[in-house]
């Protein structure tokens, strides 16, 4: 290399650090200050193969050595996530403080013993969505493909995991998880968000879920539903207040729709049709639809004509 593309290279090296100093968001650039968004996955993929035995793993599973596997298994997500734990608090509550270590790793650990506790819960809660999932799904062959291949029951078993880690304020990792989830499957559910069983997502994709959603038992949501708020505008100085709808059980709401902010309650037994926008309180047994669409046709080998369709969209 010349003499020419060293000094370059040094000159580039300078201001890079330079933005480093100068801007305190860099001042975490020690690694080990930080969580380990890797190792964060691979508590996910891990916890999935303990939710669904047998459908993740590259060895094949017999019911002799199950309890063998289930304790390893465990073993390695309780030293993963007691790393990840304590890197967090450690960096978000602790960094500036004189705190002895055994306080912190009591903490910890209270918050993993908890995590690993809630297991079953969410095993439950999990295999309520899958049932949830085939039975509104007609095009389902049955439950191992929902589980091998739907990406609603990915985001929503990501996003049971993170709500507990959400419920005990561990810091960036229900986020974390969540964006992960939505990465992957374009679903964005918020790991605040309380959502009861027999939740199903079909199709999934567009579908947001804000922090204070309150979603009851047996909702069906369809691709691009937005439960969102009316307005961010104030920023923090919402952070706390119930800004999401709150859906009611056996609601079901069809694509495109979108119900804003946090006064919004839809009763129980209704259903909202397809791109209806909603920011007032729906009745319990109630249809929401749209109507009146007004559809402009134009032919290439004719003069152009309108035409009007009327749709009712009563489901």
């Amino acid at each position: 290399m010349s003499r020419e593309f060293d000094e370059n290279m040094s000159q580039l090296v300078s201001e890079i650090t330079a933005n480093y100093k100068q801007n305190p968001i860099f001042s975490s650039f020690d690694s080990s200050n930080l969580a380990n968004k890797v190792e964060i996955i691979e508590i996910l993929n891990e916890l999935r193969q303990l939710i669904f035995p047998g459908f993740f793993e590259q060895k094949k599973l017999a019911s002799e050595t199950i309890g063998y596997y289930v304790g390893n298994l465990l073993m390695s997500i309780q030293e993963k996530l007691h790393r990840q734990i304590k890197c967090v608090l450690f960096y978000k509550n602790y960094i500036n403080m004189e705190i002895e270590d055994s306080i912190l790793e009591k903490k910890t650990d209270e918050i993993c013993q908890s995590i690993l506790k809630s297991l079953p819960k969410i095993q439950e809660y999990i295999t309520t969505d899958v049932q949830a999932t085939y039975d509104g799904d007609p095009a389902a062959v049955d439950m191992e493909e929902i589980i091998f291949s739907y990406p609603g029951i990915f985001a929503v078993c990501i996003y049971r995991i993170a709500h507990e880690l959400y419920k005990l304020s561990v810091p960036y990792l229900p986020r974390i998880m969540t964006e992960y989830a939505h990465n992957e499957t374009g679903i964005d559910i918020n790991a605040g968000a309380e959502i009861g069983k027999y939740f199903f997502i079909d199709h999934g994709t567009g579908v947001v879920i804000g922090e204070t959603c309150m979603i009851g038992d047996n909702v069906k949501i369809y691709q691009g539903v937005t439960l969102g708020a009316l307005s961010t505008r104030e920023g923090q100085n919402l952070h706390g207040v119930k800004r999401h709808p709150t859906i009611e059980d056996n609601v079901t709401i069809y694509s495109g729709a979108s119900i804003l902010g946090g006064e919004t309650v839809i009763g129980k037994n209704s259903v909202i049709g397809g791109n209806a926008f909603i920011t007032k309180s729906v009745p319990e047994d109630t249809r929401v639809s749209v109507q009146n669409l007004e559809l402009k046709f134009k032919n290439s080998k004719a003069k152009e004509f309108d035409q009007e369709f009327i749709s009712d969209w009563v489901i």
